[in-house]
């Protein structure tokens, strides 16, 4: 039994930037609300990189909501997509990945997927399996179906093409097939971020140009990482990934700054609106710390993505670490090759993981928030000797056990 439509689209607009058209989504709803018959719900993800991260889950979220709803997901792999290399937001020809990459990665992004998803009642699909069979006159056929001017429109391809730089062929390819993909699953609504608006639009009109009812669109905000001001973006190192250990899910949701979380809270809690809304009143009124409730919002994404169990064990370790200094059991030991007998501080913290690079690692020891066996040090030339073991902190909760050889 599918809810009335009027509570369905409550939910769908949730967080949502827009929605094109909301008059025919409403009618679709009706239709099968009438029929009995669930629309067909498509998000596309090309397996680019191995782990899937918050900012991919808002999407993952929304499809959920949907899924509750009674509607059909459409989990879309782009592994031929893939193969071209999305130009959105590119300010030169990308590299396309090898097949072999994209196996790898596609096969990762179904057991991420289901962390989220009811593996049940979701349709695991491969645009490979139409696109492959694509013959050259079918290519050419598909390609006539658009012109230059029109995907000149597109920010990204406009500017490359006024400051000169190349814009490969195979790069307007890309928006063409993400549309015929809605063609080939007869998609009714599509799922994609603001940046992605451009192609979800192609999905309508190649659908009207096969003679199908152009589906609908429904973007939602890019999430910002950890920093609060960028994109989440692993070459960015702002980001909480899906298969990160639950005390560090945990920890890098308690790094969100006040402001933040309540972003959060909207685009990745299960938690109705009216819950968030009164949780944010009381800590306005006082009546909350906004910690404990960055611990809610810390516990139920931790426990998504691992278990209840988890996440109660990484809050533990996470309250005894902040509140009491003390060190947690379950610190990484490394073994580091020295060079000439001993090794640099900020290099063996990058060696370990603690940080992602050296500068980073200088950052924080000229910021005193590194520890050497629980003495703090602000000296960037600290050197780390070989034959010696140290207990490296960088930072409030990062440790690592480091043996020089």
């Amino acid at each position: 039994m599918f809810k009335p439509v009027a509570e369905q689209m409550d939910l769908i607009r949730r967080g949502a930037v827009s929605i094109i058209q909301e008059q025919a989504l409403e009618e679709k709803l009706n239709r099968s609300l009438k029929t009995g018959q669930p629309l067909r719900i498509k998000a596309g993800f090309d397996p680019t990189a191995p782990d899937l991260h918050l900012g991919h889950t808002v999407l993952i979220q929304k499809m959920r909501q949907f899924q509750q709803l009674g509607h059909e997901i459409l989990f879309l792999i782009g592994d031929f997509t893939g193969l071209i290399g999305d130009p959105t937001g590119k300010s030169e020809t990308r590299k396309p990945l090898t097949p072999q990459q994209i196996a790898v990665n596609a096969e990762t992004y179904k057991t991420q997927a289901f962390r989220i998803l009811d593996p049940q009642a979701t349709r695991v699909v491969f645009n490979s399996t139409w696109m492959n069979s694509f013959s050259a006159a079918e290519m050419i056929q598909l390609a006539s179906r658009q012109t230059v001017a029109r995907m000149l429109e597109r920010d990204d391809f406009a500017k490359r093409y006024r400051d000169n730089k190349p814009i490969a062929i195979h790069e307007f390819l890309y928006p063409l097939v993400q549309g015929y993909d809605s063609v080939a699953l007869k998609a009714d609504v599509e799922l994609g971020g603001t940046d992605q608006t451009f192609n979800l639009l192609m999905g309508r009109e190649l659908q009207r140009e096969y003679g199908q009812e152009p589906q609908c669109i429904l973007t939602m905000p890019i999430l910002e990482g950890l920093d609060g001001v960028h994109k989440m973006s692993k070459s960015l190192n702002n980001t909480i990934a899906i298969l990160d250990p639950p005390g560090e899910i945990f920890g890098k949701v308690m790094s969100l700054s006040d402001t933040l979380m309540w972003r959060y809270f909207e685009l990745l809690s299960a938690q109705s609106l009216a819950e968030i809304q009164t949780a944010k009143h009381d800590v306005a009124e006082g009546r909350q710390h906004p910690m404990e409730v960055k611990k809610q919002l810390a516990m139920e994404l931790t426990a998504r993505f691992h278990d209840e169990a988890a996440a109660r064990k990484a809050r533990e370790s996470f309250e005894s670490v902040f509140k009491h200094g003390e060190i947690p059991e379950d610190i990484a030991s490394v073994t580091l090759a020295s060079e000439g007998g001993q090794l640099g501080l900020a290099t063996a913290m990058r060696l370990a993981g603690l940080v992602a690079s050296n500068g980073e690692g200088m950052r924080l020891i000229q910021q005193n928030a590194v520890s050497v066996d629980n003495q703090k040090t602000n000296d960037n030339k600290t050197m780390l000797k070989s034959g010696q073991s140290y207990l490296i902190r960088a930072g409030k909760r990062k440790f690592a056990r480091i043996a020089v050889v």
